[in-house]
């Protein structure tokens, strides 16, 4: 994959967890579990696909030696950070975690 294209992805993973973790309805709503008695575990998960879009007519103007049109790609990727927590939950549900993602 290319670097701009992670930057760009990494960079909408982080945008996407800071909404999540600024938001005052979802830090209100989790307080009103927690006063509630219980222990709050957010899992979040985002599909996101994308693929390279078509020249329009105006480029095809500039690239009229494009012999051949590329083929879309769908490619998605993400790093992920675990918490001693998710290592916990994910032991009692007996699913084993490389450690390279501590």
């Amino acid at each position: 994959m290319e670097e701009p294209l992670k930057h760009l992805m990494q960079e909408l993973g982080n945008a996407i967890n800071d909404s999540l973790s600024e938001s005052d309805r979802i830090a209100e709503a989790i307080g009103e579990i927690k006063r509630a008695g219980y222990d709050v575990f957010l899992v979040s998960e985002a599909t996101i696909g994308f693929n390279r879009r078509e020249a329009s007519a105006e480029d095809e103007d500039e690239e009229s030696e494009v012999a051949e049109e590329p083929k879309p790609r769908f490619e998605a990727a993400a790093e992920i950070k675990f918490t001693s927590q998710d290592h916990r939950f994910l032991r009692a549900l007996k699913i084993a975690v490389d450690d390279e993602n501590r």
